[in-house]
């Protein structure tokens, strides 16, 4: 959410900034409007005070034995007059409310300019692209031919954008995950979390996702809906409280099951498990002070990053340009890992500041230390990685002539020692 005071205090900076986002002036319609939110609040406060003044006459009266009729009247009246204009102000809160509730975050100002993924900036690459001697095939291809991911018994009982994994995929997929959640948890400093996969509506609109993106979610019939990602419930963990400047930043972490429509991605990554509609990822989110934020951006990219090193998979990291990012974020990083089936670069993971965007629809404040009143924390999030997409990056990289697919070393404790997965017998 937006801050409606920073808007009144700065149209002509909001608008440039709506600008950079491809939104059209909308300053002054927001300013008018929450200038009669306050003109009818105003009203109910004035109400209140003259009666509070007519209550204390009345009480004078009735102790001198006086007649108190006329101000018993007008007491009855003001109430009328003062749950009318409470009334009123509330459907203009509410007005305004959706308005600034349907707008993106306002980029930093050294995000990039562009219109699309084409016009991200490559900040570094880290590892050598695998070199195989033979023409490399992609994970479809692969997992079916092990015998290991099978499509079709997915399609048939759960419909398009499904996969079943067995064997030793299923087991990579499950020793990617906990490699991931140690890691983070034992080195980078995050707290385990098990999460809930449903939640309420007010959750994701504190995270960004509703009302814009109902459309990519999965409801149920009793109102909650399946998590998109985890951001979701460990964002919320701290939503609506005030926190102690001194306990953070807090950073949490999880495992989860993400749920996706994909409403918006006919034709897009048909084959193969690159855009599903369920898939297992490792989640990270921080929250933390505004003077802290940019360096805990810094510091989570690594902490993903981490995770591609020790797989001996080659990668880069993008700032996602201004057409690119996302609605809740003010600066994205994306890391895509290099995959050899593709012969291409695809994103594994997307790590990103939203400042105090989410806190302000969260209602999640600190008190600073060194200060008076409280503040608004800011949040960030990332994946550590996407499980699919990284069992994905490993079987197209370490795959063999023979359909083979070489275990990483990192992976080979977790997986009981295997090296090699080979086809299914």
């Amino acid at each position: 959410m937006l801050d409606i005071k920073f808007i009144r205090e700065n149209p002509d900076v909001f608008d440039a900034d709506c600008a950079r986002r491809s939104i059209e002036p909308i300053a002054v319609k927001l300013i008018e409007i929450d200038k009669r939110r306050r003109d009818y609040q105003t009203k109910a406060q004035e109400i209140q005070t003259r009666r509070n003044e007519l209550s204390r006459i009345i009480g004078q009266k009735k102790a001198n034995g006086e007649d108190a009729e006329d101000e018993i009247k007008k007491v009855s009246n003001s109430k009328k007059a003062q749950a009318e204009a409470e009334e009123n102000a509330k459907s203009v809160s509410s007005e305004l409310n959706l308005i600034l509730g349907g707008l993106p975050n306002i980029p930093a100002v050294d995000v990039p300019e562009g219109q699309d993924e084409d016009d991200n900036v490559v900040l570094r690459k880290w590892g050598k692209q695998k070199k195989l001697s033979f023409q490399a095939k992609e994970h479809f291809d692969l997992g079916e031919a092990l015998g290991q991911m099978d499509f079709e018994t997915a399609a048939r009982m759960s419909g398009s954008r499904f996969v079943i994994l067995s064997g030793s995929l299923a087991r990579m997929e499950r020793a990617l995950a906990t490699f991931m959640l140690d890691l983070h948890t034992n080195e980078n400093g995050f707290t385990e979390v098990s999460p809930p996969a449903l939640v309420r509506d007010t959750a994701l609109f504190g995270t960004g996702q509703l009302p814009k993106f109902e459309r990519d979610l999965f409801k149920t019939t009793d109102g909650l809906y399946l998590i998109p990602t985890a951001e979701v419930p460990l964002t919320n963990i701290l939503g609506d409280s005030l926190v102690d400047e001194n306990s953070l930043p807090r950073r949490f972490a999880a495992i989860t099951s993400c749920f996706r429509s994909e409403a918006g991605s006919a034709g897009k990554d048909t084959r193969g498990m690159i855009r599903q509609h369920q898939f297992s990822k490792v989640e990270m989110v921080a929250i933390t002070t505004p003077e802290e934020s940019e360096k805990e951006h810094e510091r989570m990219i690594m902490c993903a990053e981490e995770i591609l090193k020790r797989l001996d998979l080659a990668y880069r990291v993008v700032t996602l340009c201004l057409g690119d990012l996302g609605f809740s974020a003010r600066k994205t990083y994306d890391l895509e890992v290099w995959l050899s089936g593709q012969r291409r670069y695809r994103e594994i993971s997307s790590v990103s500041n939203c400042g105090d965007f989410q806190a302000r629809r969260m209602m999640t404040r600190y008190r600073p230390k060194n200060g008076k009143g409280t503040a608004y924390v800011h949040t960030l999030n990332g994946s550590g990685l996407a499980v699919g997409r990284t069992l994905i990056a490993i079987m197209e990289n370490y795959q063999q002539e023979d359909g083979s697919i070489v275990v990483p070393e990192a992976l080979r404790n977790y997986m009981g020692g295997v090296e090699k997965i080979e086809a299914n017998v």
